[in-house]
């Protein structure tokens, strides 16, 4: 038997205010309309193949910023980052704060690079800059906005979900797989994790996954070669 007692009371029912049981922390950068750059730090995103999504509150600066530019940068800090991370965690760009930010303490922050103690770089394909102490830097295009809750009419839109197209995978050379282009050695790279609006860092390997036995290259889709296709930051076309 186990020590918690039978396999039919190992459950016990709760009620918590968040369900964020850890993901990792991406600064979002963007372009405001007067061409300054927003940083919002957020965990509230996952990746399939080349695509991405990205659940925001419709009202934030971040938000309007790509319902406006449709790009962006998903920046990723690793885990020596938690402080430049947690600098903006209660700041907006919003000007005045929205009322629901401004009950949970938020500021407003214009200049969030700044704040955080990052450096901003152009990117290559898009408008708003990269973080250069970040280890990836993933330049996106925004492909598709889904509301979320719209069957709730106290939360029908409140929040949105971008999906977005990554158009330019940007890495530290630190953490690549050694005499390899594309590869991530995860022993290397240390995402910054947030769970229960804590930070994190990852532990050490506990094993090798089965998954691992399947060659990277098995994963390959046609959003990879389109991404060689993307013009320089301002052109807003492909070019060949």
């Amino acid at each position: 038997m186990s020590t918690y007692g039978t396999h039919t009371d190992l459950h016990g029912r709760i009620e918590p205010g968040i369900l964020y049981f850890g993901t990792p922390v991406v600064l979002l950068s963007t372009r405001n309309e007067d061409g300054t750059a927003n940083l919002a730090p957020m965990s509230s995103a996952f990746w399939l193949g080349w695509r991405g999504m990205l659940g925001l509150g419709a009202r934030s600066q971040t938000a309007v910023n790509l319902l406006r530019e449709r790009e962006c940068v998903l920046n990723l800090p690793d885990d020596s980052l938690a402080d430049a991370v947690d600098r903006l965690a209660l700041t907006t760009g919003r000007d005045p704060v929205p009322e629901g930010k401004a009950r949970r303490g938020y500021r407003f922050e214009g200049d969030k690079f700044g704040l955080a103690g990052l450096t901003e770089v152009p990117s290559e394909t898009v408008g708003a800059p990269r973080a250069a102490e970040c280890p990836v830097a993933m330049e996106a295009v925004v492909e598709g906005v889904h509301p979320l809750a719209e069957d709730d009419p106290e939360q029908r839109g409140g929040i949105l979900v971008f999906e977005v197209r990554i158009q330019r995978v940007l890495v530290h050379d630190a953490i690549r797989v050694p005499g390899t282009d594309d590869h991530i050695d995860p022993d290397r790279w240390r995402p910054l994790i947030m769970s229960f609006q804590q930070l994190y860092g990852l532990g050490p390997r506990l094993r090798e996954s089965a998954l691992a036995r399947i060659p990277e290259r098995m994963y390959r889709g046609p959003d990879i070669e389109r991404s060689r296709l993307a013009g320089p930051a301002g052109t807003g076309a492909l070019t060949a």
